[in-house]
């Protein structure tokens, strides 16, 4: 009897004699369908989705009397099905290729589990623990295909996957993908942590030196007998099919050597170990021939593993480093040798051996050296790049733009060596005339680019340029470059040129000034005044650029300076450092400030004191971009320089507003509380309303929380700012130029200046402070009486409840202020849930449903890790699920209201009926029942079905009523966990819908 038949037989006599399940019939249906594959003349193998419905229908878990769910059970059926799987992979010969590319990594997992568990592996066994010389042949080779493939899996997970283009969300399908991708993650996270285990069972295969046996068709029969029936032929050294000791070495080697390929990523050293692999595989396939090998090897991939070894592995023997071009040129590139990395290239333009991408990788890495600083290196770069530019050339490519850019200032020793590469790419006596028609029109156009006639005459003069145009094509060249522009003449003395001409005087001007306005190196730009003023003294140097602005309260000083000099200098120097300070080039600005202010001591007290305040606030900036971002506090010698100005009290210094608030912002940001509430002068606070406003936020904060009889200075703080809030006819503008968010009011507590700005709290970001001030400004805006949805806040409590003049408050820009204040707190922590709640139900008083939505999830994310855990009450409060609710009621979510119901203290039946009575919905309907877990709210879906006659959504609403878990005679725990369970899975749903 043949194999063939055999096989055959075994699959006809493996089939049971009664059916155990009501599934059974699909059961037959499926072994018949193999039968009738292997049955086939044809050498097409069955379809390998087949181990997949066997190991699917092997590994559903069973539900027993009291309808608790239980793993598989070991019974008949799941082993033939775990063996109709077997089968399939011994039809295929067990190749790794042919299952890799069909089953995901879970099936094929199973799949190998299962083969050793067939093959008589103990369970919980470390494979580096056996021996596999004393282990039966299917036994050792069953060890080696699960560690092969561990080791594979692990190298193709390292490969980047190009992802696929989502269609429609559909709940199910992202969920079952989703379960998918958790599974493999989880997978190959064992089997990373096993590696080392694997590599040290494969390569103890290599030691084996003798044949092993992989099991077919015929000996998973044997095996899934009687055991008296077996008669010890599956223990022999014959059974099965019979893989050589040179084939199985040679695919060991090659899966150890991508792993170690690996590997080497991290640790050099083991690079050699892959080359060693690789280059052993690649004897063994010359020793014995691809076609004779069992299992398959991607020869153009392992001749890509040998190729980069040998240029990343240094080697002794001089031969194999010098054998291929890639190799050279990593020496040449490592021991800086560049004139022998020339030649490579120039060599290579004849045979054109290496790939386009591979040059251009070359020339992007020796651009890249040059541009650190390696000057001597320029002169390398346009070399290759002419070689490649030429390579280009010869196989019909566009010229690339670096040779452009190389070739605006042409010389005689770049003509030259570019004519040496043209000669030494190309072979007139052998080349085709396509090759030279391409090399004729590069010539040609390079001839039209040039400008300078003694450059074009070296190339025309030229041997290769003779022999590859005819005297009639250079008649007509000569004939276009005349045409081409009236600059050129082809005469034998060339035209003057146009920098040769002598520049007039306003030439001169316009030249420095130009370099004046580019300028911000403060000596480079004093050196130019200088020559400036020294041409002429009629012009006012610091009028020449409309980006020159200087506060007006620092420009009518600096104005006054009758020294014409000495002005322009001062305010070009300060509007500049303003500059760099405003874009956050805060390097220049410190040397901008540092220059001025050597300037103007020696004769400006005044100027000086402006120059201190300037640079101290340029300090405060640096440290806020610098060190503050990580949490470090600025040094000590900064706080006292800030307490120093705010207590300043020098006469006739002009002082900008935004230096207060700075400075006032950052005491209040690193938690100075105790000197605002406590130390700073009385004097101070009546006279400056930052530092009045800084005290009572400090204090507020300083209570927080506290007992309603300890919270005056809240009631003072929100006075204050009610006052900001008052209304006037017209918006002013600010010292600084600066127009206020809020509208002017003229104060009468004499807390304000005569215009306030409200910039002051964007510069606000201690978290406390700025939640403080968040809930006072959403306290103001839902005192309005025609507020219909109030927003909440954090510590919202401790505000007063009424205005006693409402009519007087400018609500709209109150509203306003909320919007901006929020949006900024948000930057500076995007995983306040407060914040986030606050942002949702903004949105939500303006009608942005979906938007309100996306915070409103995101709020509960950030607080439970994804839902992960619970959401705490006090962020899920009845309040903001209503408010979910109605938000998905307007968008047409009817299904999604029904879920939400249930999470209020009260579940609202009545509104949850009402939107599963709504046909019209916009969610996936039936496909969210999985999630309810109120049993009254799924039996009036099953009637409501029942009534509508919609049979398939009535048994998905009785399957989901039918779980042991939601059991009302289970304990309030199990019902709790349930509960929880579903609102988790629930909201994450919601938030991949709406993230």
């Amino acid at each position: 009897m043949s194999a063939e038949a055999a096989d055959r037989e075994a699959a006809t006599s493996s089939r049971p004699c009664t059916p155990p399940q009501t599934s059974w019939f699909e059961f037959l249906l499926e072994e018949a369908l193999l039968e009738q594959h292997l049955q086939k003349p044809s050498p097409d193998p069955p379809p390998v989705q087949l181990i997949v419905q066997f190991l699917e229908q092997a590994s559903k878990p069973s539900v027993n009397e009291q309808n608790q769910v239980q793993p598989p059970p070991d019974n008949k059926r799941n082993r033939i099905l775990k063996l109709l799987a077997l089968k399939v992979a011994a039809h295929l010969k067990w190749d790794l290729d042919v299952l890799e590319k069909s089953l995901s990594v879970p099936v094929l997992n199973m799949l190998l589990n299962e083969l050793l568990c067939i093959s008589k592996v103990p369970p919980g066994t470390k494979h580096v623990d056996v021996d596999l010389s004393s282990l039966p042949p299917t036994t050792a080779m069953a060890i080696l295909l699960y560690n092969r493939w561990a080791i594979r899996t692990i190298v193709q997970s390292s490969f980047p996957v190009k992802q696929v283009k989502p269609g429609p969300p559909q709940l199910n399908v992202m969920n079952q993908m989703q379960q998918e991708k958790e599974l493999t993650e989880n997978i190959l996270k064992v089997l990373k942590e096993q590696a080392a285990d694997s590599i040290l069972v494969l390569e103890g295969a290599l030691k084996l030196n003798k044949d092993l046996y992989v099991h077919t068709i015929r000996t998973l029969d044997l095996l899934a007998m009687e055991p008296g029936m077996v008669n010890g032929e599956t223990e022999s050294s014959t059974a099965g099919l019979k893989i050589s000791a040179e084939e199985i070495q040679c695919q060991v080697c090659y899966d150890l050597g991508a792993i170690y390929f690996q590997q080497g990523s991290t640790n050099a050293a083991v690079h050699e170990n892959a080359k060693e692999k690789f280059f052993k595989t690649k004897e063994l396939i010359a020793k014995n021939g691809s076609s004779s090998l069992h299992f398959t090897i991607d020869e153009e991939r392992l001749a890509g593993y040998c190729q980069a070894c040998g240029v990343l592995t240094s080697s002794s023997d001089d031969a194999s480093q010098q054998a291929t071009p890639y190799s050279q040129i990593h020496s040449c590139m490592k021991s800086g040798n560049y004139q022998d990395l020339v030649k490579i290239f120039l060599e290579d333009n004849l045979t054109l051996s290496l790939p386009v991408q591979f040059r251009q990788s070359v020339l992007r890495e020796l651009f890249q050296k040059a541009q650190q600083g390696n000057d001597a290196l320029d002169e390398v770069c346009f070399k290759v790049c002419v070689c490649n530019t030429v390579c280009d050339v010869l196989q019909g490519l566009t010229i690339d733009i670096q040779f452009c850019q190389l070739f605006l200032k042409p010389s005689k020793e770049k003509i030259d060596f570019l004519l040496e590469v043209c000669s030494r790419s190309i072979n007139l006596e052998n080349a085709s005339e396509m090759l030279k028609r391409k090399m004729a029109a590069f010539l040609k156009n390079l001839c039209l680019g040039l400008e300078d006639l003694q450059l074009v005459f070296m190339i025309s003069s030229h041997e290769l340029f003779i022999k590859l145009l005819k005297d009639d094509e250079r008649k007509l060249l000569i004939d276009q470059m005349r045409k081409r522009s009236p600059r050129i003449n082809l005469c034998t003395k060339p035209v003057t040129s146009f920098y040769d001409i002598p520049a007039s005087a306003s030439v001169n001007i316009g030249q420095l000034e130009h370099q004046l306005i580019l300028s911000v190196d403060p000596w480079r730009i004093r050196q130019i005044l200088i020559e400036l003023h020294g041409m002429t003294s009629e012009r006012q140097f610091w009028t020449i650029s409309n980006k020159w602005e200087v506060p007006n309260v620092y420009g009518n000083v600096i104005l006054g300076i009758k020294d014409n000099l000495t002005r322009d200098l001062v305010y070009i120097l300060m509007a500049k450092g303003l500059h760099c300070c405003a874009i956050k080039d805060f390097v220049h600005a410190k040397q901008l400030f540092a220059a001025c202010l050597e300037l103007v001591t020696e004769f400006s007290p005044k100027l000086r004191q402006v120059m201190l305040n300037e640079m101290l606030l340029l300090d405060i900036y640096t440290h806020e971009a610098g060190a503050g971002v990580s949490g470090e506090r600025p040094p000590s010698d900064l706080i006292s320089r800030v307490r120093g100005y705010l207590e300043m009290r020098v006469p006739d210094i002009p002082l900008r507003q935004v230096i207060a608030e700075e400075c006032v912002a950052f005491l209040l940001n690193w938690r100075e509380n105790e000197y605002l509430t406590m130390q700073v002068p009385l004097p101070l606070v009546q006279t400056n309303p930052y530092v009045k406003l800084g005290q009572l936020l400090a204090a507020t904060c300083k209570e927080l929380p506290g007992p309603k009889e300890s919270r005056r200075t809240a009631k003072d703080l929100w006075e204050v700012v009610v006052q900001i809030c008052s209304v006037s006819n017209q918006h002013k503008r600010g010292n600084d130029g600066r127009v206020s968010l809020i509208k002017h009011r003229e104060s009468t507590l004499g807390i304000m200046y005569s215009s306030w700005e409200c910039y002051f709290f964007f510069s606000l970001q201690e978290p406390l402070v700025l939640t403080t001030i968040l809930s006072l400004f959403v306290k103001l805006h839902n005192v309005r009486e025609d507020i219909v949805n109030d927003i909440a806040a954090e510590h919202i409590s401790i505000w007063p409840s009424s205005i006693p003049n409402l009519q007087s408050v400018d609500f709209e820009a109150v509203a306003v202020t909320v919007k901006e204040l929020v949006s900024y707190a948000l930057t500076i922590n995007a995983n306040n849930h407060f914040w986030l709640i606050i942002q949702a139900d903004i949105y939500f008083a303006t009608n942005q449903y979906s938007a309100a939505l996306h915070y409103y999830l995101q709020a509960g994310a950030v607080c439970s890790d994804f839902f992960n855990k619970m959401v705490p009450p006090d962020v899920y409060t009845d309040q903001v699920i209503k408010r979910m609710i109605k938000c998905c009621s307007l968008l047409n979510c009817h299904t999604q209201v029904a879920i939400l119901c249930q999470f209020l203290r009260e579940v609202d039946y009545k509104t949850a009926f009402k939107a599963l009575q709504e046909q019209n919905s916009h969610d996936a309907m039936d496909s969210y029942y999985e999630y309810i877990w109120d049993v009254t709210i799924l039996e009036y879906l099953t009637y409501l079905h029942h009534k509508r006659g919609e049979t398939d959504k009535r048994q998905i609403a009785i399957k989901a009523i039918g779980q042991t878990e939601l059991n009302a005679s289970n304990p309030e725990e199990v019902l709790q966990l349930a509960a929880q369970r579903r609102k988790k899975k629930f909201l994450q749903a919601m938030a991949k819908l709406y993230f």
